[in-house]
């Protein structure tokens, strides 16, 4: 784990270093946005090209354009509820999930009530991208567990938000950043705490955590993407070592979310190099 934690940190530092971020910063910030944005519909099960999604105005036809809609308004208003999220990180869950669903779902902004199922987390399988290297792992990745009931639902995520806030406020201030969003983030794709949309919020609110630790202040490292180019199977298995709860699924779990995150920063890297050369 302090590998993995030193090599996100180093990738990190090198890309806001970059000549182009003491200019164009906020363009690279906007980037980021749409193309995190992109990448967690797509594990949301909406595979849209980039430019498709560029391009759009109209995220209301069906329901894979209405799954790239919600991480689209997601991903523009996630980095104006830091305050926020600073002492009420539940209030902040139930903005993105409204910002999902819209205001006309009777189940908007609020967490399952008993007997409610949640939507699976991947309905459609990922191939990792050419350009990452996989390991190969014999057999079908493995099935997730269903998502718990409400009350154990209400009861982890009040303990979550406990310690975000304490976090915030200043207690638990060794642990590094990498470990506090990939905690936050498997946590809420544990409980899926919404009826829908739990992955993208999930997502979201682990990019939240690493602006609001200070990793990541201008969200310009969209780790959803390298979660994407790794491919769902990759997912699955490092979501299960972390739902295991062994000291060895956590590390795995921490690992996995530091290379998607460095290759998120790959990914604005490439962005930055293109504007620097004037082909942006």
């Amino acid at each position: 784990m302090p590998d993995a934690v030193a090599e996100v940190r180093k990738a990190v530092d090198r890309l806001y270093g970059h000549r182009v971020m003491r200019r164009r910063a906020a363009e690279v910030t906007s980037e980021s946005a749409l193309r995190g944005a992109r990448a967690s519909a797509a594990l949301a099960g909406a595979d849209w090209p980039l430019e498709e999604v560029r391009r759009r105005s109209d995220f209301g036809a069906d329901p894979e354009a209405r799954t790239v809609g919600a991480a689209l308004r997601i991903a523009a208003e996630a980095g104006q509820l830091l305050s926020i999220w600073r002492h009420s990180p539940l209030q902040v869950l139930a903005r993105l999930h409204l910002l999902a669903v819209g205001d006309g779902d009777p189940a908007a902004g609020r967490p399952r009530r008993a007997g409610e199922g949640a939507e699976v987390l991947f309905p459609q399988e990922l191939e990792p991208v050419e350009s990452v290297e996989v390991e190969a792992v014999d057999g079908p990745p493995p099935v997730l567990p269903p998502a718990p009931g409400a009350e154990e639902v209400a009861a982890r995520l009040d303990q979550l938000s406990r310690l975000l806030v304490a976090r915030a406020e200043g207690q638990g201030v060794g642990t590094p950043a990498l470990v506090v969003a990939s905690v936050v983030h498997g946590e809420l794709l544990a409980l899926r705490p919404f009826g829908a949309h739990n992955g993208v919020i999930a997502r979201a609110a682990q990019r939240i955590v690493l602006i609001a630790e200070g990793l990541d202040p201008k969200s310009i490292c969209p780790a959803e993407v390298g979660l994407a180019e790794l491919g769902t199977a990759a997912h699955r298995r490092a979501l299960a070592g972390y739902l295991a709860g062994t000291p060895e699924g956590m590390a795995a779990w921490i690992a996995y979310s530091g290379r998607a995150l460095r290759l998120g920063v790959r990914e604005s890297t490439a962005v930055c190099e293109a504007m620097q050369r004037g082909m942006v």
